[in-house]
């Protein structure tokens, strides 16, 4: 609950605390507190219970922390029902990646899947080459040059 509350901090409060109700009195405020924080503990679990006994049956596994978005989501992608988990175990990212970048350079790609982007053949089935050719190499045309916009700098 206070995760950032460091040791400096604490000892402010205490000081604080001292200063503002006196070595007296401290002790008793420290218990009227707890007690208090007791009393609101009590009565938000007497609520829990009573919401739960009125839900009925049909909601007997019905968790207050699955209120939470995050809780709530989270339980629910790891719920095998939907296959989710295949989904996910079967995606490669990085592997599809590595297919589509072999085939814009006009690589062999290491897998002979014929679905792959990178054994994409035309109908004659001759490879697709998608490389850019320039007349002479090394010498940018005119019109491969990007045209400049002065009101754009």
């Amino acid at each position: 609950m206070f995760n950032d509350i460091g040791a400096l901090e604490i000892v402010a409060l205490v000081v604080l605390a001292v200063l503002i109700f006196g070595p007296d009195k401290l002790p008793k405020v420290i218990q009227d507190i707890s007690r208090t924080v007791r009393k609101i503990r009590e009565f938000s679990d007497s609520a829990k219970a009573d919401i739960r006994e009125e839900l009925g049956p049909e909601f007997k596994d019905f968790e207050f922390e699955d209120l939470n978005p995050k809780k709530f989501i989270r339980k629910q992608l790891d719920n095998d029902e939907l296959g989710l988990k295949e989904i996910r175990n079967g995606f490669d990212l990085k592997k599809e990646m590595n297919e589509v970048a072999d085939a814009v350079h006009g690589r062999d790609s290491d897998s002979s899947d014929a679905s792959s982007p990178a054994a994409a053949t035309s109908s004659s089935g001759s490879r697709v080459d998608m490389r850019k050719k320039s007349a002479e190499p090394g010498k940018l045309d005119s019109a491969d040059r990007p045209p400049f916009d002065a009101d754009a700098t």
